[in-house]
């Protein structure tokens, strides 16, 4: 036993080794789940803070760890792209109106931090970027004609075994053949192909209602009917279901808004053509949602009134206003954005809200 040793200095050593085992335990265990802005913050807490959260390392956890979604990417058709954050002390980008890239860009798809842009000049090329690193890549001229409004979608699945960042781009597009084919881009192979692949049948595929899930990428179309594009089987069907299209838990949902209660279908078999007749088994799970009125104060009756829905977040419109319900906490908010007099304004019917993830990943 050492005697010689006082109280008081084992119990000030010891805090001074729980106060280094807790900033050692931050840096290497808490860092990565944050968003990127708060992370650009952090790097002046000290230079090994610093140091580390601009390594391509950090950068690469960081995008494996972080999914929450950030906020969203508002823009009417060929306007200027704003950003409207769910947490503005916590997200944000460097410069929401996307001039970073070379020519005025439409947002199309985005995917776990990384965005798909198309521009307006020539063949309207397709850029890929994360806004938060102002990085981007240009992607080479596709085989086919996508049309004035294409119907693609971006699938980026951050791997941590996988230190590059790859994704994929998918189009469906009308064929000269009545029907649909899809043509899809792969950051790997650095270039584009046509599936084998045609779905028949003159329908038409609504514009940014693509989404991908579980392996299959999913359109809407007229009449309220749903493509599906398996990617691994590169086979396509036809399946019924109405509402906005989303992703809840890795599976496909659908969400409408009556009056005040949103409905959330969930698909909980994506092969419904192939079960057995009088089958028992039920494609979709209904959850029903009653929401506040006290802050939805303006319901809108439109069968689009909701524009979004993933990761546990609903966005949708009112007469006046955006709200957004959030299916962990149970909780409706307003949504709108800040003018320069920091007074709400009115959304516009006709802007697309694009959905963003404050990542670091590189590209």
């Amino acid at each position: 036993m050492n005697q010689g040793k006082r109280p008081s200095s084992i119990f000030a050593s010891s805090n001074n080794n729980i106060y280094l085992n807790l900033k050692d335990v931050i840096r290497e265990h808490a860092l990565h789940f944050l968003p990127a802005k708060s992370l650009m913050r952090f790097t002046g807490v000290c230079r090994d803070w610093k140091f580390m959260i601009s390594t391509p390392f950090f950068a690469h956890n960081q995008s494996y760890s972080f999914r929450t979604i950030s906020g969203f990417f508002s823009q009417v058709s060929h306007g200027e792209p704003s950003f409207v954050s769910l947490n503005p002390m916590a997200y944000g980008v460097p410069d929401p109106s996307l001039k970073f890239l070379p020519e005025p860009v439409d947002i199309r798809s985005s995917c776990n931090g990384l965005l798909c842009c198309q521009g307006r000049t020539e063949y309207k090329a397709y850029y890929i970027c994360n806004p938060t690193t102002k990085h981007w890549q240009k992607l080479p001229k596709p085989d086919n004609d996508h049309g004035s409004n294409p119907a693609v979608v971006l699938i980026f699945d951050p791997s941590l075994l996988n230190f590059a960042a790859e994704y994929q781009l998918i189009c469906a597009f009308p064929s000269e053949m009545e029907g649909h084919e899809f043509e899809i881009y792969s950051s790997s192979k650095g270039s584009w192909r046509t599936s084998g692949e045609i779905l028949f049948g003159n329908r038409v595929i609504r514009p940014n209602s693509g989404v991908y899930a579980n392996g299959i990428v999913y359109w809407l179309t007229q009449y309220d009917k749903i493509l599906a594009f398996d990617l691994k089987m590169e086979r396509s069907q036809l399946m019924n279901g109405h509402g906005t299209l989303g992703v809840k838990d890795g599976k496909l949902c659908t969400t409408s808004l009556h009056g005040l209660k949103l409905s959330v279908h969930v698909l909980s078999n994506a092969y419904t053509n192939t079960m057995q007749m009088h089958s028992h088994t039920k494609a979709w799970k209904t959850h029903e949602i009653a929401l506040d009125h006290s802050v939805f104060t303006d319901p809108y009756y439109d069968r689009d009134a909701v524009l979004f829905t993933g990761n546990d977040v609903v966005v949708f419109r009112g007469r006046d206003f955006l709200y957004v319900y959030d299916m962990k906490t149970k909780e409706t908010k307003h949504l709108g954005h800040a003018s320069n007099n920091n007074e709400r304004r009115a959304p516009n019917y006709n802007e697309r809200l694009i959905s963003y993830v404050s990542s670091l990943v590189d590209i």
